[in-house]
């Protein structure tokens, strides 16, 4: 019985060994794909973490340059506006002249011997302040330009008044998308700044050559060309300033603080273009009556003066002897 018993127990301990080998070898494979995942694992991680590193580096520098990025603004406003120091000659077209300059009344001699105080003048009055807030898609001021540059003309050349023109963008949506009014405000900052003796024939010929609304209106490098057409000094400067819309985010800005409300003014705030001041007075006229806005600028002229004068001293009268 012994004899028969002994190969079966060495089979079964064959067997056994057998079984341990190949269990000690799956473990041996199980381990190695363990640290085959943990290494996929890893690797991506750390990919993951570079990609997400390399973003935010991204990120930083764009806002960085950003904000190091000042926003440009015409070095020469006051106050978002660009006042008129001269009127080149021929700056007004001569078709615009039809309709002659109604020039600022001024005292007649019988009216100084009739009056006791100083009528109001030209000369004795301080220079009346007229400021003039233009949207260059906005009909109402190519109608107020084209009946008022004759005589602005002459007034100015007189140093009868201060004349300061305000670029806004209000009509921004009514040029097919292209944003003309903000484009051509844009442009008249871009003369203003670098060639500013030109600034008022370039506003009068955005003004009287205004694109109709609704329309494309004139390209920047179009624009380019008029200012170029009107004289303007530093062609390339004006040139690249026009056609890279240098000043684009100033003339929004700027005209978002007109609609907020304009400075030295009785709390009015922009509506609207034309809007026109008169020593900070709303011209409510016709605008294209230059005999009525005439009139109303000699009645602030008038009011400067007797605010500005000092009060006459009674002169003593001799009494009689008895």
């Amino acid at each position: 019985m012994s004899s028969d018993d002994t190969p079966d127990a060495a089979d079964s301990e064959a067997g056994i060994d057998r079984r341990e080998a190949v269990r000690e070898k799956a473990q041996q494979v199980h381990t190695r794909q363990s640290r085959a995942r943990l290494a996929r694992r890893s690797g991506l991680g750390v990919l993951a973490l570079g990609a997400v590193a390399a973003v935010a580096v991204v990120v930083t520098w764009t806002v960085s340059t950003a904000g190091a990025r000042p926003q440009l603004s015409p070095t020469n406003a006051s106050g978002d506006g660009f006042v008129v120091a001269d009127v080149v000659s021929g700056a007004v077209s001569s078709d615009l002249t039809a309709e002659a300059a109604v020039p600022v009344p001024t005292e007649t001699p019988e009216a100084a011997e009739a009056e006791a105080t100083p009528a109001p003048s030209t000369s004795a009055a301080p220079p009346v302040e007229i400021r003039v807030y233009v949207d260059y898609l906005s009909a109402g001021a190519r109608d107020w330009q084209v009946a008022n540059a004759a005589q602005l003309t002459s007034w100015v050349d007189d140093g009868a008044v201060t004349l300061s023109y305000y670029p806004v963008a209000m009509l921004t949506a009514k040029s097919n998308g292209t944003k003309y009014s903000l484009r051509a405000a844009s442009a008249a900052a871009c003369v203003a700044t670098n060639s500013p003796d030109a600034f008022f024939a370039f506003n009068n010929e955005l003004l009287v050559r205004q694109p109709e609304v609704d329309t494309d209106g004139y390209s920047d490098v179009q624009l380019a060309d008029m200012a170029q057409a009107t004289g303007v000094d530093a062609t390339k400067q004006v040139r690249e300033c026009i056609e890279s819309g240098s000043y684009a985010a100033w003339a929004k800005s700027a005209t978002e603080r007109a609609v907020a409300g304009i400075p030295e003014t009785d709390g009015l705030s922009l509506t609207g273009t034309p809007m026109v001041l008169v020593n900070g007075k709303q011209y409510i006229g016709d605008m294209s009556d230059p005999a009525e806005f005439s009139q109303f600028v000699l009645t602030s002229a008038s009011d400067a003066y007797y605010r500005s004068a000092p009060t006459p001293t009674p002169t003593p009268t001799a009494t009689p002897a008895p």
